[in-house]
């Protein structure tokens, strides 16, 4: 990715993409999930872009669970044996292509790191991948991309969370100690022993025909996370295509850098009771840099996600609705978000996400409701939830429901319990879990009014107002509504004034300059 550059700044990176999820309602895992996420994303090539080369995309990714057939026999193929299902963890790694010292450095950094926390390293695998067909951008740019399959020595001494979070330390670990020994720059797009990640700097009908896994038969799962990606005025990268290691995301998060900034300001309390004190600065920082506002998100809920919360409370966390004006919501659950408010800002813009954390498969919108997620439900239990209507070719006569999501809405699979999660099932749990009502009461601070003095008008405003470029159309149709309604008034999209230089009006100083390019294009609305 380019340096920051005159009014270019990696930190204002956004995307506007297509995104969704499939699953199966009762956890069955089976080779037509997968087969439906790939022809879903291809479905959503309009919502992508390609460079000029006509081959290479912005982006297109899948999220599984680790297909369990496939990897176990690839397991044997290095000479071990898996006992359990979640015994597994698959690192997906994508290494300097051009650097062999580099590559070995990072294999032999990983490997030590995961033998040190207790793990078996069991081998690396090659992912057999078909670089033919690729964009020259994109092959320019392609990483060696290989993966390293490690194992819990003993299934009884680590639990499946317990076995996560340890892969969460290892690949933070192993991030440290390169970027200390200023090892060339390398990206890890999943560690887990229950999701795994294939995406790269494709177009969505590229992805099944360059990761051959993608093809294998014995490739099953019961969800998958899609996603297509057109990055808005940014560079397309291999690390930087959805999904992440948690989130797909279509939208923008507009509040990015002050999340980012309290993120930061809050890592030195950062503490857990089941973590080990020496540990926590690998956690440092949360928010890795040079990442897009997806990533950024991504980081957090997956912190939020793994450390405890779960993957549901973790974005009601992040993502919140506007409780204080829906009046449908419990005591209880604007309780839990006045709670978690002082805890945390809002990740706040136009967005449709898509999470899973390889058990739980959900999608949610942001408060203002201002990207698509239509989703279907069948009669044979599949979840199909996209950012367009007709992807997925579900014959009608087998939908036994249809919808969309509404502002502020989450809605979910269980694969582990084999449910359904609607939106005010999903709230109404989280804020049961804990006294938050009691603690809001108990804890919540208040500072008192402070009288204000009201402000002596001078004799001459009106040369005042002309001297600051204030016009009667400002005062008329902003000014007014905000002294009458206390509220910023609401207007059409579009600016058909001239140009300054070219206005018979006086006008102030800043408004001579303009942007050179169009740092945010997409829609605020997404029909």
């Amino acid at each position: 990715m380019p340096q920051a550059q005159g009014l270019y700044n990696p930190s204002h990176e956004h995307d506007a993409c297509g995104v969704g999820i499939v699953a199966d309602i009762q956890g069955r895992r089976t080779r037509s999930i997968l087969e439906r996420a790939l022809s879903c994303v291809c479905q959503l090539a309009h919502r992508g872009a390609l460079d000029a080369d006509a081959k290479s995309g912005d982006g297109a990714g899948v999220l599984t669970q680790i297909p369990t057939k496939l990897f176990r026999r690839e397991v044997e193929k290095l000479g071990h044996q898996l006992y359990g299902e979640g015994d597994l963890g698959i690192g997906f790694f994508f290494l300097p292509a051009q650097d062999k010292y580099a590559q070995a450095h990072i294999r032999r950094i990983a490997e030590e790191v995961v033998v040190r926390r207790g793990l078996v390293s069991l081998g690396w695998r090659v992912v057999p991948v078909n670089p033919r067909i690729l964009g020259e951008k994109a092959a320019l740019s392609a990483p060696r991309i290989e993966q390293l399959l490690v194992a819990r020595p003993d299934s009884k001494k680590l639990s499946d969370d317990a076995f996560e979070m340890v892969l969460f330390l290892a690949r933070n670990e192993i991030e440290h100690r390169c970027a200390a020994d200023r090892t060339p720059p390398f990206y890890i797009p999943s560690f887990s022993s229950r999701v795994i990640v294939y995406k790269g700097m494709l177009t969505g009908t590229q992805l099944k025909s360059f990761y051959l896994d993608l093809q294998d038969p014995a490739y099953e799962t019961a969800l998958a996370v899609f996603h297509q990606r057109y990055s808005t005025n940014t560079f397309p990268t291999w690390p930087l295509a959805h999904p992440f290691r948690m989130v797909a995301h279509n939208g923008e998060i507009n509040t990015l850098r002050g999340n980012r900034h309290w993120v930061h300001a809050r890592e030195a309390d950062l503490s857990h009771p089941g973590l080990d004190p020496a540990d926590l600065p690998l956690l440092h920082p949360i928010i890795q840099p040079g990442g897009s506002d997806s990533s950024s998100l991504d980081n957090a809920f997956e912190l939020l996600s793994i450390s405890g919360r779960g993957p549901l409370h973790a974005m009601l966390m992040l993502v919140p609705s506007a409780y204080r004006s829906e009046e449908s919501l419990s005591p209880e659950v604007r309780a839990f978000y006045e709670y978690h408010e002082c805890m945390n800002e809002p990740w706040d813009g136009p967005a449709a996400l898509a999470f899973s954390d390889g058990r739980i498969v959900a999608a949610c919108l942001d408060r203002n409701g201002l990207r698509p997620a239509r989703y279907k439900i069948t009669k044979e239990g599949l979840f199909l939830m996209g950012s367009e209507v007709g992807i997925g070719d579900i014959p009608e006569k087998s939908v036994i429901e249809k919808g969309r999501l509404a502002p502020g809405e989450m809605i979910a699979v269980d694969t582990i319990n084999k449910k359904l999660l609607r939106n005010s099932d999903i709230k109404s749990f989280a804020a049961s879990e804990k006294p938050y009502a009691q603690w809001v009461k108990e804890g919540l601070q208040t500072l008192p009014l402070i009288p204000a003095q009201l402000p002596t008008v001078p004799a001459d405003l009106t040369s005042t107002l002309l001297s600051f470029g204030y016009s009667d159309e400002e005062l008329k149709v902003i000014l007014l509504p905000m002294i009458q309604k206390s509220e910023e008034a609401t207007g059409s999209m579009g600016d058909d004034a001239a140009l300054a230089v070219f206005s018979r009006r006086a006008r102030l100083f800043y408004q001579y300059f303009r942007q050179l390019f169009a740092q945010v294009t997409n829609p605020p609305i997404d029909p």
